[in-house]
């Protein structure tokens, strides 16, 4: 009787006790997510707290239907977790971390790290930010702190956590057409070629193109520059530059070598040549008479002078 007084009591707190993580779950699944206008399939979408605050993603379609972007759940047990984005970060995104404690605790000597080194001396703040990420800020994170009452009072530390700056494009690269030697008079199209990734393809780009150190196109939204009537003036050494809005990101293209012949230059040439072949003449039989010169002078002086009676 006893024993099952026990076993029923322990299945009481157990069932007691999952009610309750059940219910905590919940809760932060209702205070988290939120669906808008769902009066039709292709209207409505869900998004957690964070990205109604921010720019949205873009949504994919499939047979009709419009789907949100996932999200991830992780539920831990450890006394400190390092919180990322959950979110993709590119080049010139800021980076917010923070260093949450169970039951939001009170933190002292706060200490983040990124790839085992501190990013800083310990203190009270239990944030990290980067205003402009850059690729070269990829790495394992973590955080450390000492819990205040009513914590445990020791020095705990966080899993890490990697992070991941992606490129937003890659540098550009400028081509010709129809080629890098247009003939004069003819037309000559720049474009500076990059490319944005598909979470990102929103995003506006400004392009500006460059000769010989100076600017012939300032930035616009147009990534291709034309030149209608090409001229021996045009020749040079081109280049572009691909950008954000604000600038915080931007890339430039490698040197293109743009050559536009002299129509006459060909003419010149044939002429140049011309003279060329006239003086190589020229200079042969002048070398015919010296030899000739070369033997009768030899045969004088053979024959010895002349001997009068």
């Amino acid at each position: 009787m006893k024993l099952s007084c026990v076993l029923m009591a322990g299945a009481f707190y157990f069932s007691l006790t999952m009610l309750w993580t059940a219910q905590i779950l919940l809760a932060a699944s209702f205070e988290t997510l939120q669906c808008e206008r769902p009066v039709r399939s292709q209207d409505s979408s869900c998004h957690t707290d964070e990205d109604l605050t921010g720019p949205r993603e873009v949504d994919f379609q499939l047979k009709g239907y419009t789907f949100s972007q996932p999200f991830h759940l992780i539920v831990s047990y450890d006394w400190l977790i390092l919180q990322s984005p959950v979110k993709p970060i590119f080049e010139g995104d800021p980076l917010v971390l923070r260093c949450q404690a169970w039951q939001d605790w009170p933190l002292t000597q706060v200490t983040f790290y990124r790839d085992g080194s501190a990013l800083g001396p310990p203190g009270p703040n239990r944030e990290f930010s980067i205003a402009v990420a850059q690729e070269t800020d990829s790495g394992n994170y973590h955080c450390s702190g000492v819990f205040r009452s009513p914590g445990p009072g020791s020095p705990e530390t966080a899993s890490s956590v990697a992070i991941i700056v992606q490129e937003l494009f890659p540098a550009p690269a400028l081509r010709a057409t129809p080629s890098t030697e247009p003939q004069e008079g003819g037309p000559v199209t720049l474009s500076c070629q990059t490319k944005l990734p598909l979470q990102r393809s929103a995003t506006r780009l400004l392009f500006s193109f460059y000769k010989d150190s100076k600017t012939v196109r300032s930035r616009g939204l147009s990534s291709e520059f034309q030149i209608l009537t090409a001229s021996e003036a045009h020749s040079g050494s081109y280049w572009c530059e691909a950008a954000t809005e604000d600038n915080q990101v931007w890339k430039q293209s490698p040197k293109l070598e743009i050559r536009v012949p002299d129509p006459h230059l060909h003419h010149r040439m044939g002429v140049l040549l011309k003279q060329m072949q006239d003086v190589r003449a020229l200079l042969g039989h002048l070398l015919m008479e010296l030899r000739d010169l070369s033997g009768h002078l030899k045969l004088e002086t053979t024959k010895g002078p002349a001997k009068y009676e």
